[in-house]
C-alpha cells in the first residue's frame, strides 16, 4: 500500500462505499438499493456497476445484484478508514461538531494516502470508532462490531449502550445538542404510543428523543 495514488473518480468511490454499507446487512446488494441510498437513475446505477465489475470491485449477477470482491471490500475500506481518521481529528483536536466533522472529511478522505494516514493514526493514538460510533475498517477493509439494533426497538427499563448514529447531518446536530454521545450507558425511561418520543436516562439526566432520531441511533444488538 506505500505508494498509494487515488486513481478513482469520486463518482466510483461513492458507489463503493454505498455497496460496501449495504453489504454489511446483506451481502447481495440490489440495483434498486443503489438507486435508493444514492438517489440516482437505474440507467446511472447500470452503467457504474458495469464499470465497477470491469476494474474488479464486484461481481454482478442480473437480476439480482452485487457481491463485493476482496479488492471491491479493501478499497471501499480504505475510504472510510480515512474519513474516520480524519473525523476523530477534527472532532477530538479542532473541536468541530459532528456534522462539520463529516463534511469536511469527505473531503479530506480522497486527499489522503497510504503515509498519511499511518501517521494520522499513530497521531490519534490508533482510534477504534470515528466520533458518532461508526468502527474504524482495518487495512485489510473490514471493521467489526457494527449494530443494527436502533434505540426505537428497546424495550423500557432496558439498560443499554449508544453504539453509533446514522451519518446525517441534521441528525448529528440534533443528537449533540442533546447530549448523546457514542458509548454512552442509558437506560429506556418510556415510550410514547403511535411513535411518539423515547425518554432515556444517562448520567447526564433525562433525555426526550424524537422517534424518527431513535429509529436512526444504535444500541446494543
Amino acid at each position: 500500500m506505500k505508494g498509494y495514488k487515488l486513481m478513482m473518480t469520486s463518482g466510483k468511490e461513492d458507489y463503493l462505499k454505498a455497496l460496501y454499507m449495504i453489504s454489511e446487512e446483506h451481502e447481495i446488494v440490489t440495483n434498486k438499493e443503489l438507486c435508493e441510498m444514492l438517489r440516482v437513475s437505474p440507467p446511472s446505477v447500470s452503467e457504474m456497476i458495469a464499470k465497477l465489475q470491469k476494474d474488479g470491485y464486484i461481481d454482478y449477477t442480473a437480476y439480482k445484484g452485487s457481491r463485493m470482491t476482496s479488492k471491491g471490500l479493501k478499497e471501499a475500506g480504505r475510504l472510510f478508514r480515512y474519513h474516520a481518521l480524519w473525523e476523530v481529528f477534527l472532532v477530538d483536536k479542532l473541536h468541530f461538531s459532528w456534522s462539520d466533522a463529516h463534511e469536511r472529511a469527505d473531503a479530506l478522505e480522497h486527499q489522503t494516502n497510504y503515509e498519511l494516514a499511518k501517521r494520522l493514526d499513530e497521531f490519534l493514538g490508533h482510534p477504534m470508532h470515528c466520533p458518532h460510533g461508526d468502527p474504524i475498517p482495518e487495512e485489510d477493509g473490514r471493521r467489526e462490531g457494527i449494530t443494527h439494533r436502533v434505540l426505537s426497538e428497546a424495550d423500557v427499563g432496558e439498560k443499554t449502550k449508544i453504539r453509533r448514529v446514522v451519518e446525517d447531518y441534521c441528525l448529528m446536530d440534533y443528537l449533540q445538542s442533546k447530549g448523546i454521545e457514542a458509548g454512552m450507558d442509558i437506560v429506556v425511561e418510556a415510550k410514547e404510543p403511535y411513535e411518539g418520543p423515547v425518554t432515556i436516562s444517562c448520567k447526564k439526566g433525562h433525555i426526550s428523543l424524537s422517534y424518527k432520531a431513535a429509529q436512526q441511533v444504535f444500541i446494543n444488538d
